[in-house]
């Protein structure tokens, strides 16, 4: 009689399982190969970025919180304190003072601007308050408003018409690395120290008179001008300042027949 095979049935059906379960194990394996390799070929592309930062942006896309890095929180720190560290000024029509600090003092010290008073406080011009101003390194007040460069702009034609042509100079020359100070008992708008000389050091280089290019100069005024630098001993400069704000600058030198 031939024998029934019940249980090799069972078996085949036990390996038939067998069977699927380890195609399923495979074919996550392939997934896990697959994914790896599209983040290697990610890194490859840009290999400057960290790992750190895909992780964050792949949690941000599956709707979880992107940890808060450490050079960010530095980073919001360090501009707390630069906010902090700036110099408090008075608005005081045609000059502008400071407290009376250490840090106000430094801005005489290191780069000559202003003059240190008796109190301690610096007095500062209105052309170096704005350069400070943009540079971020003082807060003027007026009354109890903070102001920003279009407020103090807007307040120091009133006191100066022709501010806006002057500080264009002032800024100018002061990007380029020159110490700029008021010249108004010299009878001119600026005077320029050289490079790496500081007012008290040695005598100031240039005189300075801005003009704004559609402005007319008569003779009489050109020659009163070149006068005023041959008296004190210094050379006559000339900044031309056009609509967009540029300078060019015109060296005049007195000559004898």
């Amino acid at each position: 009689m031939a024998r029934k095979t019940p249980r090799k049935k069972k078996q085949t059906t036990k390996t038939r399982k067998k069977k699927k379960f380890k195609v399923d194990k495979t074919s996550e394996k392939k997934q896990a190969e697959k994914q790896a390799g599209k983040q290697e070929e990610q890194a490859k592309k840009e290999p400057g970025r960290p790992a750190e930062s895909k992780k964050t942006e792949e949690a941000g896309k599956t709707g979880k919180t992107r940890p808060v890095k450490k050079e960010e929180k530095t980073v919001k720190k360090s501009k707390a304190k630069v906010n902090k560290d700036k110099i408090k000024a008075m608005f005081a029509r045609e000059r502008i003072l400071t407290e009376s600090s250490e840090e106000a003092r430094l801005l005489y010290d290191k780069s000559a601007y202003g003059m240190v008073l008796e109190d301690g406080r610096v007095q500062l011009s209105l052309p170096e308050a704005l350069y400070l101003l943009e540079k971020g390194k003082i807060k003027i007040i007026s009354g109890r408003k903070a102001l920003s460069p279009e407020d103090f702009i807007k307040k120091a034609r009133k006191v100066e018409p022709n501010f806006w042509i002057r500080y264009c100079v002032f800024k100018d020359m002061r990007s380029r690395g020159y110490i700029v100070k008021t010249a108004l008992k010299f009878g001119a708008d600026f005077r320029v120290y050289d490079r790496g000389i500081r007012p008290g050091q040695d005598h100031a280089r240039w005189i300075i008179f801005p003009v704004h290019e559609g402005e007319t100069l008569t003779w009489y005024e050109f020659a009163a001008k070149n006068r005023v630098a041959h008296s004190t001993k210094k050379r006559l400069m000339m900044g031309i300042v056009d609509e967009e704000g540029d300078v060019t600058y015109y060296e005049i030198k007195w000559m004898r027949p």
